[in-house]
């Protein structure tokens, strides 16, 4: 779950020994990320029976719109048809589907479909999410520049996985908080105090992934502590903690999630 075009562990505490350095008391010691990633940690941090704010769409005709198609690894010129989806905490988002689908009706389906998904995240995710791109198609979901970029053919595996939601909280994290908070020095020294990384994707792009690989854990041990076992739990507080302190701090609107 890249960002599109640059855009979508339980530490040890070490003793000293032999000729090694002494370890910060304090500090944990480097390990392995407990995940590979982060979406697929648990199905039921949201679920289809959860609340969304979705409100319904409007079709807006067909224009041309410029939209990243992960088919051609391009940005490409569509007459996509249009429609603004409106969500009742009143964020409005442009939903532009590519003309393949064949009809209004079609796209209307889908833009309906995946609106009433997003819907469902909270409104800290959602907040800039200006437009939705959707294409047919198996290729990654993507985040970032104001946008989530949909795929139908992936969508449906992640339906079957149970993790479409998961997945979407992850690219809107790219979309919303990346931007003000990747770079941020509250964040960074959160980075530095935590050592280690929630997922081999997050430390291998700690830059670009750790925040939106983090995101979905706070929120699991936040606000569905209810829904995942206590090893997650225990597993998320312990490798992350100054991270989850970090998202605690910023005061998120998270409403529909409660």
């Amino acid at each position: 779950m890249t960002r599109c075009l640059g855009l979508i562990l339980c530490a040890a505490i070490a003793a000293c020994g032999g000729g090694g350095s002494p370890t910060t008391p304090g500090t944990p010691s480097p390990t392995a990320p407990p995940f590979s990633g982060t979406i697929f940690i648990d199905p039921d941090i949201i679920t289809p029976a959860d609340p969304t704010t979705f409100a319904g769409v409007t079709a807006k005709g067909q224009a041309v719109r410029t939209m990243f198609d992960r088919r051609a690894n391009a940005f490409i010129q569509v007459q996509a048809y249009l429609f603004d989806a409106a969500f009742s905490d009143g964020l409005v988002a442009e939903v532009q589907v590519n003309p393949e689908f064949g009809s209004v009706d079609a796209a209307r389906i889908q833009a309906e479909k995946y609106a009433l998904v997003i819907g469902r995240l909270p409104r800290a995710l959602r907040v800039s999410v200006a437009t939705v791109w959707i294409h047919q198609g198996v290729q990654p979901f993507g985040g970032g520049n104001n946008n989530l970029l949909i795929h139908v053919g992936q969508g449906d595996l992640y339906i079957a996985d149970g993790i479409l939601e998961e997945t979407f909280v992850h690219e809107a994290a790219h979309t919303s908080l990346d931007p003000a908070h990747a770079s941020a020095s509250g964040w960074l020294t959160a980075q530095a105090r935590d050592v280690n990384f929630i997922s081999t994707y997050a430390r291998d792009n700690p830059t670009r992934e750790d925040i939106a690989e983090s995101f979905l854990p706070w929120l699991a041990v936040r606000y569905r502590s209810s829904r995942i076992t206590q090893t997650l739990a225990s597993t998320i507080l312990q490798t992350i903690p100054n991270r989850l302190a970090y998202f605690d701090s910023l005061g998120l609107v998270m409403a529909p999630v409660q």
